[in-house]
């Protein structure tokens, strides 16, 4: 592990696999340094009933960066939780604690005390069930740090798809789908593309909203009427964003090279990323003041303290996170 700043890592749902695969990264010297942000007794006796050797050891939340973990050794600043949950058996009165403890990342990531945000699986159930509304880490974090519109944008290897809408039903997609909108969320792709990524001339494909993006018409008209003109302004600005295509054909060889494909909505992008590198894909929130990355799976109640998780897409988004800080 390196000697700079830390990143900051949130071990998600305690009754989830999330504090399992914090465990598993401590014999790991690959990586970079990390601080866990979760309840040290609950990682504790999590690795006694799984036989996990490690040492866990509590931090000051204001002296994350003081030292680096050592092997076998996990670094946490710990957020105690008031109900003792057994691994698949979520307690609502958890909640709060939990959401404080993201709350306090974004905080110390915004200070400069740590170069991003790792945030382990969380159950949204659990936490509206508890009488907080909670949607989902983005809109979390977007609130948190005070950013008007985040963008989520998941990457498995060269295949990176940011969605213009996020955690909708998807009867409410269309009315969501504005000229305002898109241009703002493209703008921040091109942002962050060149930014974070490095991509000095990025080139996006914008999907179509309905099959055939519309048919000319015939199957609705949001594509001509409203996100064809925005694809139009930035191409008249040079920039490299082409559509909108039908969603079957912007995946594939036939749409041409691309750094970034935007979908229109959740459940039209990330199937196909995920069927592409699940278990090794990254969340990715642009157009936030900090880094903050992501697994790309949920709490996986049913396996939870069964040492079955694999930390794939942990060890993916900390990694990216790493690169996406420099």
């Amino acid at each position: 592990m390196t000697d700079s700043k830390p990143l900051l890592l949130t071990a998600g749902e305690p009754a989830g696999i999330g504090p399992e695969l914090c465990l598993s990264l401590a014999s790991r010297d690959d990586l970079p340094q990390f601080v866990v942000v979760s309840d040290a007794e609950l990682l504790r006796a999590r690795a006694h009933s799984l036989g996990v050797d490690v040492t866990i050891s509590e931090v000051g939340r204001d002296a994350i960066g003081d030292r680096n973990a050592m092997r076998n050794e996990l670094l946490v600043a710990s957020f105690p939780f008031p109900v003792e949950v057994p691994a698949g058996a979520p307690d609502t009165a958890n909640a709060q604690v939990l959401l404080e403890g993201l709350g306090y990342a974004v905080e110390a990531c915004r200070a400069g005390r740590c170069r991003g945000l790792v945030t382990g699986p969380v159950h949204k159930g659990v936490i509206n069930d508890a009488g907080l509304s909670f949607t989902g880490h983005t809109e979390f974090l977007a609130q948190a740090s005070g950013t008007p519109l985040p963008v989520m944008l998941l990457v498995a290897d060269d295949l990176r798809v940011a969605l213009a809408t996020t955690h909708l039903p998807l009867k409410d997609v269309p009315a969501a789908i504005t000229g305002d909108r898109l241009r703002v969320v493209i703008d921040i792709m091109l942002t962050d593309l060149r930014k974070r990524f490095g991509i000095p001339a990025p080139d996006i494909v914008v999907c179509g909203l309905n099959p055939h993006a519309g048919e000319g018409g015939h199957l609705g008209d949001e594509d001509a009427a409203v996100i064809a003109p925005i694809v139009e302004e930035f191409a008249a600005v040079g920039e490299n964003v082409r559509g909108p295509l039908p969603a079957d054909t912007a995946f594939t060889a036939a749409s041409g090279t691309k750094d970034a494909v935007l979908a229109m909505y959740h459940d039209q992008g990330l199937p196909v990323l995920k069927y592409a590198g699940f278990g090794e894909s990254v969340n990715v929130t642009l157009g936030l003041p900090i880094v903050r990355t992501s697994v790309d799976h949920g709490t996986a109640l049913d396996i939870a303290g069964k040492g079955e998780a694999d930390p794939g897409s942990l060890i993916a988004a900390l990694r990216m996170a790493d690169e996406l800080a420099r």
